[in-house]
């Protein structure tokens, strides 16, 4: 009886920690179309930092022009396949706060774009607010994502 409370207790504890951060498996939304766009894989490197990578690309609605290629990148990113991008880099828990994340880098397949990034994971760790913006924060855009449970939806 002791070993399967203590079992329960020790599976309940790994899902809660599994919430309380970014890695994991997120759908982004395109937020003007409210589209599907990706499935991004968020993992923590030796480094202590989070990046993303795009594991799974949604089929475009018909009619609409597939994006398969990061051609308005530059740099090392020009005309790569947005399919396996690391589009979040550097991304780090922030001290001063619970299930918020900074001083990353995010890339915009769509326009090439490089922004800095910070991000919010909400309290039941299902949405990810993700702000990109210039210079200072203000300037910019959020995104929510979904949390899902695997690369393939």
């Amino acid at each position: 009886m002791l070993k399967c409370s203590i079992a329960l207790i020790a599976c309940f504890t790994s899902i809660l920690s599994d919430v309380s951060t970014i890695e994991g498996y997120w759908r982004s939304i395109d937020d003007k179309t409210g589209e599907k766009l990706s499935v991004i894989e968020i993992r923590k490197d030796a480094k202590n930092e989070y990046n993303g990578t795009i594991v799974y690309r949604y089929p475009t609605v018909p009619g609409a022009k597939a994006l398969s290629h990061c051609t308005k990148c530059t740099g090392a990113l020009k005309n790569k396949p947005i399919l396996g991008m690391q589009l979040l880099t550097g991304f780090k828990d922030d001290p001063n706060k619970a299930n918020a994340y900074i001083d990353g880098l995010i890339v915009e397949p769509k326009s090439g774009r490089h922004y800095k990034g910070k991000g919010n994971l909400s309290s039941d760790g299902k949405r990810l607010r993700m702000r990109g913006y210039i210079g200072v924060s203000s300037l910019g855009r959020t995104v929510v994502w979904l949390r899902t449970d695997s690369a393939n939806p």
